[in-house]
């Protein structure tokens, strides 16, 4: 894929304006009140991996609507004193997966709680393990999850999302062997766009670390790439051609670009200038509307991939360097 969105200069000082609904705060703090009336409802329960040096731990947690959602949490075993905690979510088709796929944060001195994403998992290494449940039905949709419940923000799929991943926040805090102060977010793709949003409904995150984030600039993304997952929403539009406004009002609740201008977390972004999942204008507009301290990684030559490990050598040198 060679370049095909603005170029970097541009890139960098890509500030367009925001597409955001009057009632925006009003409809997220209502929902996340009508969440907070059901119990937590944390558990932990250890399972036994064979290592050596990482305690591993089951976890179920009520999510939106009190609904279980699954997770993973990994702890060192030789520890002293409560921990600064890395909370993951996941990329577009994954689940949990497994908890060999985790080991990284506390082999590195840090809690991590892994998130499931509800009612999806199908990645070949990725497998979930959460039920979605949508109370009101979703409607007609192009198959994935973007267009589930589409017309309106309250049955819109992510609002179900977003509330599990700010109830996930909670769900560390609450853990005795956490340092509530010192929880940090991250996530690719999806996850990065989960990030997002996370730490703009919840600004006590400390760090925010979205990779390649999805989910941003929707009406941009659509204009510009024709990939899955937002060609989910273009195939949407093409039937739908009387309820494209709607589409697009109903998306403006769920932008990172409304959730950047937000949050206060201390931030590591990253992008590949190739990226034609997550195109790189809507990275930067998420970026450089974001209200925080922050940083962008650019990987010049990549496409979604982004900057893979050398990213993740980043993240965890600036949380060493700040915690530990």
């Amino acid at each position: 894929m060679p370049f095909f969105d603005l170029p970097l200069n541009e890139l960098q000082n890509y500030l367009p304006p925001r597409q955001e609904p009057d009632d925006f705060d009003a409809f997220w703090q209502q929902t996340l009140a009508e969440t907070a009336a059901f119990p937590l409802n944390a558990r932990f329960e250890p399972v036994d991996e064979g290592l050596q040096t990482i305690d591993t731990y089951d976890v179920t947690f009520a999510g939106f609507g009190g609904q279980p959602v699954k997770g993973w949490f990994l702890l060192p075993r030789h520890r002293s004193g409560p921990l600064p905690c890395v909370v993951q979510y996941q990329g577009y088709s994954s689940g949990r997966g497994f908890l060999m796929n985790w080991l990284g944060w506390s082999s590195l001195g840090f809690a991590c709680l892994v998130m499931d994403t509800r009612g999806q998992g199908w990645a070949p290494y990725s497998p979930g393990d959460t039920v979605d449940v949508a109370p009101q039905g979703t409607g007609s949709h192009v198959p994935g999850f973007m267009t589930q419940g589409i017309l309106d923000p309250h049955t819109y799929y992510y609002r179900r999302v977003f509330t599990d991943a700010v109830r996930a926040l909670e769900v560390a805090r609450q853990h005795e062997a956490v340092d509530a102060s010192r929880l940090a977010i991250t996530g690719g793709s999806q996850g990065g766009g989960i990030t997002l949003a996370a730490a703009g409904l919840d600004t006590a995150v400390a760090v925010a670390m979205p990779d390649v984030p999805f989910l941003c600039h929707y009406r941009r993304a659509t204009e510009i790439v024709a990939t899955d997952p937002y060609n989910e929403i273009t195939r949407y539009c093409v039937g739908h051609r009387d309820q494209v406004e709607t589409v697009f009002h109903t998306l403006s609740y769920f932008d990172g670009v409304n959730f950047a201008a937000r949050a206060q977390a201390q931030a590591l972004f990253s992008v590949g200038l190739m990226d034609d999942i997550c195109p790189p204008s809507t990275v930067y507009a998420a970026y450089n509307h974001y209200a925080g301290l922050k940083q962008m990684a650019v990987y010049s030559y990549n496409n979604h991939e982004g900057g893979g490990p050398f990213q993740q050598r980043k993240q965890a040198q600036l949380l060493r360097d700040l915690w530990l």
